[in-house]
């Protein structure tokens, strides 16, 4: 048999296996993998190509060595996952570089980081000022998290007492010009429907690259013609938006106000409107 035929065998074999593997093993982002996972990566893949193009040795050597790997890896991984001590040799443990707005420059030390290297860091998470940061570690994959001060944490709802709706995750419901009756269905919806929102927006179903649907059942395509202008929203979910706009900044009022009297009215006139928009919602999302 040719050599070059042996190689494309081989090499055909060798990728088979690393793709068993790998599934049995499960799947990790680069940036998730711990040391050992990073070096495992890079030995199996020599192996693997060391089968796959030597002729002169016994070629199964390479596969026995890959299976003996990728053993141990399972090995270690399900004992990681039972034991705490076994977790922290094996894939580390995140180091604290500033706590409380302090650098702790041993912990730096340790991780081999000089002081550019930690503000280049916090540069990379927006963090410009030492004196913004509370908090920051460096995890056991390599990441680097950083917690701001209370005053510089973005404005959320929650910090302002701010109730809002829940906001459902949206659905795609085309794909490459072809409906997804799934996630169709999971909305409530048929294909009628579907088909009727295209019709609205002028829009023809072997022309959408991508749509969805929201949790407000808006519906949004991409097109593969870039150039064709898309409607812009419906007016009921623009009303509806519009509504609950209306009720947060209502409740932002009474939160504000220091009158007892407007603060009571700004709860009631907000609690009276909360339900108005439960009253209207299944029409203005049908």
């Amino acid at each position: 048999m040719p050599q070059w035929i042996v190689i494309v065998l081989r090499t055909l074999i060798t990728i088979i296996a690393l793709f068993a593997i790998t599934k049995v093993l499960g799947k990790r982002q680069l940036g998730e993998l711990s040391y050992f996972e990073y070096i495992t990566g890079i030995t199996i893949g020599s192996i693997a190509s060391y089968a796959s193009i030597d002729l002169q040795g016994n070629w199964y050597y390479g596969f026995l060595a890959i299976f003996v790997w990728a053993i141990i890896v399972y090995a270690l991984g399900f004992l990681t996952l039972k034991s705490k001590v076994a977790r922290d040799i094996i894939q580390g443990k995140g180091v604290v570089l500033i706590k409380e707005g302090k650098i702790l420059e041993d912990n730096l030390k340790k991780v081999h980081l000089t002081a550019d290297d930690l503000l280049e860091q916090l540069r990379e998470k927006n963090a410009f000022k030492l004196a913004d940061v509370e908090f920051a570690i460096l995890e056991s994959n390599g990441k680097f998290n950083v917690m701001l001060t209370k005053e510089n944490q973005p404005l959320t709802p929650k910090l302002l007492g701010i109730k809002v709706g829940q906001e459902n995750e949206p659905q795609t419901v085309i794909i490459d010009g072809k409906i997804m009756d799934e996630p169709l269905a999971t909305l409530g919806l048929n294909r009628g429907w579907l088909h009727t929102e295209l019709e609205k927006i002028g829009v023809a179903l072997e022309n959408v690259f991508l749509g969805q649907v929201d949790s407000y059942g808006q519906l949004t395509v991409d097109c593969y013609d870039d150039k064709l202008l898309i409607p812009e929203p419906q007016e009921k979910a623009k009303l509806l938006a519009t509504l609950k706009k209306c009720e947060a900044d209502i409740e932002m009022f009474g939160l504000s106000s220091k009158n007892q009297e407007a603060k009571k009215l700004y709860e009631n006139c907000a609690e009276e409107l909360q339900e108005v928009i439960s009253k209207v919602k299944p029409i203005l999302t049908s």
